[in-house]
């Protein structure tokens, strides 16, 4: 057996636009669901839902039936230990969040790599876990380095200040732009629409397309999506589970509850 070919890395390098959804119900049962829907990428969001590694792991297995959906794995912080679990549990996509300077990202390319003459300095320690399918993958220490494809988040006016050294850093595949916390960090908390978010979020897509890397973001807004896409986003997520579930369900209640039942029982009925 050898090492898998990642996909979405291709596509990320070939600039294909690739629409993703984020997951946060931590469930392998709904990411099935997910996969089913024919996204091209899935976040398995280890930031802000209630995943742990076995969670994780669980997903991971799940979408590996469905090779059309390819899993990104968000770290809850860009800690080396934390990103060698997530690799060794076989993620080969990887988002970190909050990533301000280049420091930061050149320290995150090392912790994604083995130890190899490539001028990278990987630090990534060797174990023969699922990632390499416990030494099925016979050229997987080899081909690792090439397979993995690390995502970083700039979220912050520090990351944008230093935007063009991030997206430069040799071994970040794209960079991913945070709306809802950059929009803090600019003074316009709950307001990613506000004209100065967004003036700031299509000056750093394309800087990021300049400095030749993609770019990601995340809307549910479909028009803002849209957009995003014609600007040159590359890997665009166009909602939320969790939001889909709320959205969906209240909107359900509300129409049953909002009007009283087309149906009188008759008099003296039973029911």
């Amino acid at each position: 057996m050898q090492t898998p070919v990642n996909l979405f890395k291709q596509a990320l390098k070939n600039k294909h636009p690739q629409i993703g959804l984020w997951m946060g119900f931590a469930s392998d049962y709904t990411a099935e669901i997910c996969a089913l829907a024919g996204f091209d990428w899935l976040v398995i969001d280890g930031e802000h839902s209630p995943n742990d590694l076995n969670r994780i792991l669980g997903q991971l297995k799940t979408l590996a039936a469905y090779p059309g959906s390819h899993a990104v794995a968000r770290v809850p912080v860009g800690e080396t230990a934390l990103i060698k679990q997530y690799l060794d549990l076989g993620a080969q996509n990887i988002l970190v969040p909050m990533v301000d300077t280049p420091e930061q990202a050149a320290q995150l390319v090392r912790a994604m790599r083995y130890p190899q003459n490539d001028g990278q300095g990987g630090v990534r320690g060797m174990a023969g876990a699922r990632a390499s399918r416990w030494g099925h993958y016979a050229d997987y220490f080899k081909r690792a380095n090439e397979e993995v494809c690390l995502l970083v988040q700039v979220e912050s006016m520090e990351a944008l200040r230093n935007l063009d050294a991030i997206a430069a850093t040799p071994g970040v595949d794209g960079v991913f732009i945070g709306p809802a916390d950059l929009s803090a960090s600019m003074g316009h908390v709950g307001n990613a629409a506000h004209p100065e978010v967004q003036a700031a979020i299509e000056d750093a897509i394309a800087r990021i397309l300049k400095a030749g890397k993609a770019p990601g973001i995340l809307t549910p807004d479909e028009t803002l999506a849209r957009h995003y896409l014609s600007l040159g986003a590359v890997f665009v997520a166009v909602g939320l589970d969790t939001q889909i579930l709320v959205r969906e369900t209240t909107a359900l209640a509300s129409r049953f509850k909002a009007q009283p039942s087309a149906v009188t029982p008759a008099k003296g009925s039973t029911y």
